[in-house]
C-alpha cells in the first residue's frame, strides 16, 4: 500500500504519539526517515524500532524554533542520506488557559513551535525539492483550527496559520512537482488522553459521530497517503481525520 521506496522523510516531534507513528509508517512503506525531536533517548527507541523492521533512520535533536539549527539539520540529512523528498511538520506543543488569563509567553511559545517551526522546516527544505523537482511536504493541523475549542487560543491561532500556510505554500511550488498538504486530527487516543478524567472522556466522545477516539496510526495512515504517488494530484488540500467530529 502506497510504496515509498527510494523515498527519504523527515518527521519532526518524531519521538513519540503520532509523530513516531507518521515514521514508523513511512519506514514500513519502504521510506529512509529523519527522526527529530526535543527527546533524544525517545529518538533513539525509535531508530531502534525501525531497524527492527528492517528499515533506516537517522535522529537529530532539533529545536524547530531554531531556523539556524533546523538549516544545519536538513543539510546534515542531506549529506548523509543524499536528500530529502518528504516533510511531514509534526512537532508541537500547547499551553493551554483562557485568553484573559493566558501569559504572553505562552502564546510566543505555542506560536514559535506550531507555525514558526513549520515554516523553518519549510524553508529549509524547499530548496533542495525545487533543484530535484519532486518534494512532498504534509503539515499537521488539528480539528480545532477549524471548530474552535475553549482555552486554546494560541495552539488554534498556530493550527489555523498551519492550515494557511499550507495553501500558500501548494500554490508557489506546485508547478515544481512539489505537493503541499494538511492533516487536521481529530481527537487522538494517546497516553495524554488516557489520563484525562472519565467525564471529560465522555463529553469528547459525545462530540464524535463514529462514536469513538481516533489512533495516531490512522493518522499515520493518511499522511502516507499524502506523500505517496498515489496522491500526485492533490495539494493544498486539508485532510479531516476526526470521526466525523467537524464536516466542511
Amino acid at each position: 500500500m502506497f510504496s515509498l521506496e527510494g523515498k527519504v522523510a523527515l518527521v519532526t516531534g518524531s519521538a513519540q504519539g503520532i509523530g513516531r507513528a507518521i515514521a514508523l509508517n513511512l519506514a514500513e512503506g519502504g521510506a529512509s526517515i529523519v527522526l527529530t525531536d526535543m527527546r533524544a533517548p525517545k529518538l533513539e527507541e525509535v531508530v531502534k524500532e525501525i531497524e527492527a523492521q528492517g528499515g533506516k533512520a537517522i535522529q537529530f535533536c532539533v529545536d524547530v524554533t531554531d531556523l539556524e539549527a533546523v538549516q544545519k539539520t536538513v543539510d546534515q540529512a542531506l549529506e548523509a542520506l543524499g536528500k530529502v523528498d518528504i516533510l511531514v511538520n509534526n512537532a508541537g506543543i500547547t499551553r493551554d488557559s483562557l485568553v484573559m488569563r493566558m501569559k504572553p509567553a505562552d502564546w510566543q511559545a505555542v506560536l514559535k513551535t506550531n507555525l514558526d517551526g513549520a515554516f523553518h522546516c519549510i524553508r529549509s527544505v524547499l530548496p533542495s525539492m525545487v533543484r530535484q523537482r519532486y518534494g512532498r511536504i504534509v503539515n499537521i493541523a488539528s480539528v480545532v483550527a477549524q471548530a474552535g475549542n475553549v482555552g486554546q487560543a494560541n495552539y488554534i491561532s498556530s493550527k489555523a496559520g498551519i492550515i494557511g500556510l499550507t495553501k500558500a505554500v501548494a500554490a508557489e511550488v506546485a508547478r515544481r512537482n512539489i505537493t503541499v498538504n494538511a492533516v487536521a486530527p481529530g481527537f487522538i487516543a494517546t497516553s495524554m488522553t488516557e489520563n484525562l478524567p472519565a467525564e471529560v472522556k465522555e463529553k469528547m466522545l459525545s462530540l464524535i459521530p463514529v462514536g469513538r477516539m481516533g489512533t495516531d496510526s490512522e493518522i499515520a495512515t493518511g499522511v502516507r497517503f499524502l506523500v505517496s504517488e498515489e496522491a500526485r494530484y492533490i495539494t493544498g488540500h486539508v485532510l479531516n481525520i476526526n470521526g466525523g467530529m467537524f464536516m466542511a
